[in-house]
């Protein structure tokens, strides 16, 4: 006989997780199934071992500046094998971590690949088990492009397996992936070419700020091209060429190029994981890629249930937790409720770090008219910097709507930019005014003071 539950959840990811867990404790019998390791993209091949990637490469400034503030070492170098297997040693712990949390949740684990088998079952490998509902939490996987010798790169998953770096690496991509990669492994000791269809990284983020980040990549000596496209790959692993073509607005025939390398890493993009659900049994319907849900989280199936990147809304770990917990309160919880995906801060760990809340300049402008809305801004070398008198600079920025005055936009590029933008995202989703900011005391000397010093 099958085995029947309250709740079946596809994918061990932040979203799941966090609706199991949450759907358990306000009784109901819940099963999480996942073919992979507990804890998803995030903890296992994301944001927590990339962060301590950020951590590891930023040492090469630390020690650098070490001397301007009296400190006498001797020589030191990275290295990154090292760096690399005590990350992986921390995602082992973490992994641990959280299948000890789902057994004190009381949800069973089904390890396993899971595929609909009809609207209420699951198939997982030869077994069968049933539930009242469903929800889809399997996430995303990174794509390659489709250019010849695709297949010779690495995506951003495989970096963190990797038990050496190259000495040299090109990476294909201009989004926050790409050039957090492009930080880290420039701050290990690899030289990095950084490829950019376009005419500058980070789109979709603040222009204005988006530039100061590119520009500091720069000037720290990683090769960053723009309007230039890989037009294939050869070669074997450890020796590749990449090939490349600049991309011309007036013409398809850009100038072509090639460049040596030990490895090449493509983020260029993520796509959800649909492959091998079986939706169609279910009659779940598909839009493009992803699976359509509404602000209940509810697919076109009333009992059936999407969160996180397999619905390619906002595609951030703490979204689809709040989508989680937002589902099983609904639900389960008699606490209904909706995830608010209008107001969500977001980081680059680039180096330096940009974060934001809001709308961007350009956001800004395209909703309330040129005429409609003024920027604040601050540009300086941060304190911290003046002994070593190196960059970057530091950029704070607010936009605000000059009808009502409230702060439409915040976004800084500096050291500890998400500390402080998290806390900025509160008093913006409150509603925050220009003179909100103004009338705040600040405290001196830091650089978030800036926020509240900017004249009017």
């Amino acid at each position: 006989m099958n085995e029947h539950f309250d709740l079946l959840v596809l994918g061990a990811g932040s979203g799941g997780l966090a609706a199991a867990k949450r759907a358990a404790s306000y009784g109901a019998k819940v099963a999480i199934v996942e073919g992979d390791r507990v804890g998803g993209t995030c903890v296992i091949r994301g944001c927590v071992p990339k962060k301590l990637l950020v951590y590891g490469s930023a040492y090469r400034h630390l020690l650098g500046d070490a001397a301007s503030y009296g400190w006498e070492l001797g020589s030191y170098k990275p290295n990154p094998s090292t760096l690399l297997a005590h990350v992986r040693a921390e995602v082992d712990r973490l992994n641990q971590l959280h299948l000890g949390f789902l057994e004190k949740a009381g949800v069973k684990l089904i390890p396993g690949w899971g595929r609909f088998a009809d609207g209420h079952t699951i198939a997982v490998g030869e077994q069968h088990y049933s539930a009242d509902r469903i929800l889809i939490g399997v996430g995303g996987r990174p794509q390659r492009p489709q250019i010849p010798g695709a297949n010779l790169g690495w995506v951003s998953d495989e970096l963190f397996l990797l038990e050496a770096l190259p000495e040299r690496i090109v990476i294909v991509g201009a989004g926050f992936i790409a050039c957090e990669f492009a930080c880290i492994l420039h701050g290990l000791g690899v030289q990095v070419t950084q490829l950019v269809r376009g005419e500058q990284i980070l789109r979709g983020f603040d222009r204005e700020a988006a530039l100061v980040v590119q520009e500091a990549m720069q000037a720290e000596g990683i090769d960053l091209r723009c309007r230039v496209s890989p037009t294939g790959i050869t070669g074997s692993p450890g020796s590749l060429t990449v090939h490349t073509q600049t991309v011309n607005s007036q013409s398809s025939d850009g100038e072509t190029d090639s460049l040596s390398c030990g490895g090449v890493l493509l983020a260029t993009g993520r796509r959800p994981f649909l492959e091998g659900l079986n939706l169609e049994a279910a009659g779940v319907a598909v839009e493009g890629d992803r699976i359509r849900v509404d602000a209940d989280q509810r697919t076109n199936i009333p009992h059936i249930y999407a969160v996180g990147d397999v619905t390619d809304r906002i595609n951030l770990t703490p979204v689809a937790i709040d989508e989680g917990r937002a589902f099983a309160d609904t639900v389960y919880g008699n606490k209904p409720r909706q995830v608010n995906h209008g107001l969500v801060a977001m980081a680059v760990f680039s180096q330096p770090e940009l974060a934001t809340v809001g709308l961007s300049e350009e956001q800004a402008v395209a909703r309330c008219g040129a005429e409609g809305v003024r920027v604040y801004r601050a540009k300086f070398r941060p304190m911290a910097q003046a002994l070593p008198k190196r960059g970057p600079a530091a950029l704070l920025k607010l936009v605000v709507e000059i009808a009502s005055g409230k702060v439409l936009g915040c976004h800084m590029v500096g050291e500890h930019s998400a500390e402080v933008i998290q806390m900025a995202a509160i008093a913006i989703g409150m509603g925050a005014t220009k003179a909100d900011f103004d009338r705040t005391m600040a405290l001196h000397p830091s650089v978030s003071e800036e926020f509240v010093t900017m004249p009017n």
